[in-house]
């Protein structure tokens, strides 16, 4: 019992996760580059607001006076004091002055940012505080986190060190940009559902000749090949088209030629089996007369059906790759060997019409084959003693096309014109012919040797006297006339 195959996922299915995984690869690589970048210039624009603080305090601590004594500062309280009303911190910053280890000094109550109010970054700036060393850095607390800088204040007239304290809530800038990575992740979600929506629509349009493809082929069987494929637009999916749609016209000639074969051949033998099996039945015994008369017909009819099978294995193979054997051949000199061959086939004037000398590329087996058919052809439709000529010659065209042509002519019965077209048929026979001569297949194993060398066959002929076989067969480039 066989199993069901696997559902597989289709063309579509695939061609979208496709184009949406490198959709969103695209995006998330973009969207974390953008969001490096950002956390990036975040960190530089705190750190220069920072450091430009610190050097604007150290001017402050180098060249600034008490606005109370107007001399230069001899208390670090009083630095820090000044310092701090002199800075004025953005909506996410605070800051603070410590004297000893204590806060002196905080911002005012706009500020938003209340350092004072986390113990563990109070802990930290009195830890780091250092009487000649600027401290910048980040601090973690359960609050939230920092990006702070610590400026120790140590005056020569004050025996109390100070420190100025200036942090961001970084947590809280980073949200602002955290908030931007967000909407560019929202928006670029939206845009892929749009993208898989229109990509849906756009790939199932460009799928629908596959689709159409499918639904024929389901609907061919071995005795319906008629349905095709619409043609549609002007792009590959139309080619393809195009070519399934040949593809099934050459199938269909190809099983109508095999049904009338199997009828012809069944036709064909149906008669000599019924000879051999009529004669055999009214066979007398015991007259040996008899015996050898019904020995003689079926002998004969058994000789005949093994002609009608030996010709179409020929034509069979005339299907297959290695049918021909092409390689560079004298066509003057193979004339000559079919004449000497084509003698044995009955008594006639045999003569050459014309001999061309050019070396060209052929089977010269199946050449031969084919020409001593022909030849076969006219010995049987002529009178003995009657003319028969046989010749090859370069042909061009006004096109620039070049033709090697064979041809054989007799001057025997001719064919009839309404018999022109059949007698290349398979088991086709003009009116002259009798069913006895031949297997009927000679004409059409001419005609697939001329067409396997891409060529053709055809016949110029006058009922009562005679007729002119003439094999074409187009010259490839390599060619050379003697």
């Amino acid at each position: 019992m066989t199993s069901s195959p696997e559902r597989r996922w289709s063309i579509r299915a695939r061609v979208l996760t496709g184009m949406m995984l490198l959709v969103g690869l695209a995006l998330l690589v973009a969207g974390t580059a953008s969001f490096a970048v950002q956390r990036h210039e975040l960190n530089e624009r705190l750190d220069e607001s920072l450091t430009r603080t610190v050097k604007e305090f150290k001017v402050l601590t180098e060249t600034g006076v008490d606005p109370r004594t107007m001399e230069r500062f001899k208390h670090a309280e009083d630095l820090l004091y000044i310092a701090m009303q002199r800075t004025l911190p953005s909506p996410k910053q605070g800051m603070l002055a410590l004297v000893g280890n204590k806060v002196r000094w905080t911002a005012p109550d706009i500020v938003n940012t209340r350092l004072e109010d986390d113990p563990e970054f109070l802990e930290w700036a009195r830890t780091v505080q250092d009487a000649n060393h600027i401290r910048l850095g980040t601090v973690d607390t359960d609050i939230t986190t920092y990006r702070a800088v610590v400026v120790p204040v140590s005056l020569p007239a004050d025996h109390e060190h100070g420190a100025f304290v200036l942090a961001y809530d970084y947590s809280a800038e980073a949200i602002a940009n955290d908030r931007n990575f967000m909407i560019y992740a929202a928006v670029g979600g939206s845009v892929m559902l749009v993208a898989a929506l229109a990509a849906w629509l756009v790939v199932g349009r460009m799928l629908d000749p596959i689709r159409r493809l499918q639904t024929t082929a389901q609907q061919i069987s071995e005795t319906d090949v008629s349905q095709r494929i619409e043609v549609s637009g002007n792009d590959e999916f139309a080619e393809l088209t195009v070519t399934v749609n040949e593809m099934l016209d050459r199938l269909e000639g190809a099983l109508s030629s095999q049904r009338q074969l199997l009828d012809d051949v069944g036709h064909e033998l149906r008669t000599p089996v019924t000879i051999i099996n009529g004669h055999l039945e009214l066979m007398d015994p015991s007259d040996p007369e008899d015996v050898a008369q019904s020995r003689d017909i079926a002998m004969d009819e058994l000789g005949r059906m093994s002609l009608l099978i030996n010709d179409l294995v020929t034509l069979a193979k005339s299907n297959r790759m290695d049918f021909l054997q092409v390689e560079p051949t004298e066509v003057g000199k193979l004339l000559d060997d079919i004449l000497d061959k084509a003698r044995g086939l009955g008594p006639r004037q045999w003569r050459v019409d014309y001999r061309t000398e050019a070396t060209v590329s052929l089977d010269p087996v199946r050449t031969t084959q084919a020409m001593l058919q022909l030849c076969a052809n006219a010995v049987k439709f002529s009178a003995e003693g009657s003319r028969i000529g046989l010749g090859n010659e370069i042909v061009r065209d006004g096109q620039g096309n070049t033709t090697l042509r064979w041809w054989v002519s007799d001057a025997g019965v001719g064919i009839q014109a309404e018999d022109l077209e059949r007698i290349f048929e398979r088991f086709g026979r003009g009116q002259n012919s009798v069913r006895s001569s031949g297997s009927g297949l000679g004409l059409n194993i001419v005609q697939a040797i001329a067409e396997t060398h891409g060529g053709r066959v055809w016949v110029n002929s006058e009922h009562g006297k005679g007729s002119t076989f003439y094999i074409d067969m187009p010259l490839s480039t390599g060619s050379k006339e003697a």
